[in-house]
């Protein structure tokens, strides 16, 4: 696994957040350094997603980067679940291949490059998971999409959404991100690393409050709504359909 040192040098000009061939070369030690509780968080999903799967329908990673999740998956869920991952990044889901395949990966799965900043089908899902990435999407388009995925979901199926999150208190926003940004230097970040990816990522990633968040899933076509997890700012909701 290679160390991520993207945002290592003092360069005058930090560039917009991107999810190219530099990224996905260091991504998985990125999500590990960067995500609290990523290995629980990652661990939840597929608990969660083993009590909603049904035999003979798909599984949805929307946004599934390097393949972690169907790790996570596969030992779990029925061997006739069909796992389908969506990402707008060909050297992700490139990276998502080989690791699959190092690991003798043997279940039925596809892997498809979109944007979901544009309309996706999803069709005989029981399980849709988006990990850490409906706050890329363009506000304008997430209620398209999610609104699509509802419809695509079977009745009893489920959405499990990871985000980060704001507050509406501003105080406790601040103090929120402070505590993690604190945490990154606990992983080993500089402060010139925090400040440069926040730099980067200031008009890439857009995030709502939970209770926006919730919303949007209710507002969808979603019939219940809980917080499975929560760390500071960030949030994990399983949504039922």
């Amino acid at each position: 696994m290679s160390k991520d040192e993207l945002f290592a040098k003092n360069d005058r000009i930090t560039k917009d957040f991107d999810f190219g061939e530099d990224t996905a070369a260091v991504f998985d030690d990125m999500l590990g350094r960067s995500v609290p509780f990523y290995s629980e968080i990652q661990r939840m999903i597929s608990e969660i997603a083993a009590d909603f799967a049904v035999e003979g329908t798909k599984v949805y990673d929307l946004g599934c980067s390097t393949c972690n999740t169907f790790l996570e998956l596969d030992p779990v869920l029925p061997i006739s679940v069909k796992f389908v991952g969506v990402d707008s990044s060909p050297a992700m889901l490139q990276r998502g291949r080989e690791k699959l395949a190092q690991c003798g990966f043997t279940r039925d799965y596809e892997m498809v490059v979109a944007d979901l900043n544009h309309s996706f089908q999803v069709t005989n899902a029981s399980v849709v998971i988006m990990n850490l990435v409906l706050m890329f999407v363009r506000p304008l388009h997430r209620l398209p999409l999610i609104s699509g995925i509802a419809n695509g979901i079977n009745d009893g199926g489920c959405l499990l959404l990871v985000e980060k999150t704001v507050s509406k208190d501003p105080k406790l926003n601040r103090s929120f991100i402070q505590h993690y940004y604190s945490f990154k230097e606990r992983q080993g970040y500089s402060e010139l690393e925090i400040a440069k990816k926040r730099e980067a990522l200031e008009n890439v990633l857009i995030p709502y409050r939970l209770e926006e968040d919730r919303d949007l899933l209710l507002q969808s076509g979603f019939s219940e709504c809980e917080v499975f997890f929560r760390w500071y700012n960030f949030c994990g909701l399983v949504a039922i359909k």
